[in-house]
């Protein structure tokens, strides 16, 4: 079973978050946290891995 979770750097007061599932195997699932019966985004832990990277590479554009 998937235990979501968002970011420490997100606020009690909504906006622009992301969920992070945990408790999966091989896979990471990422959910809009304004919409967590909507779509699901899963990736394997390297493409996780790369996607963070990239938006800590790109956070100022």
């Amino acid at each position: 079973m998937a235990t979501w979770s968002k970011s420490t750097y997100s606020g009690d007061n909504g906006g622009d978050c992301v969920e992070v599932a945990s408790g999966l195997t091989n896979v990471v699932a990422v959910r809009d946290s304004k919409n967590p019966s909507g779509p699901h985004l899963h990736l394997t832990p390297s493409a996780f891995t790369g996607l963070l990277t990239y938006a800590k590479n790109h956070a100022d554009v």
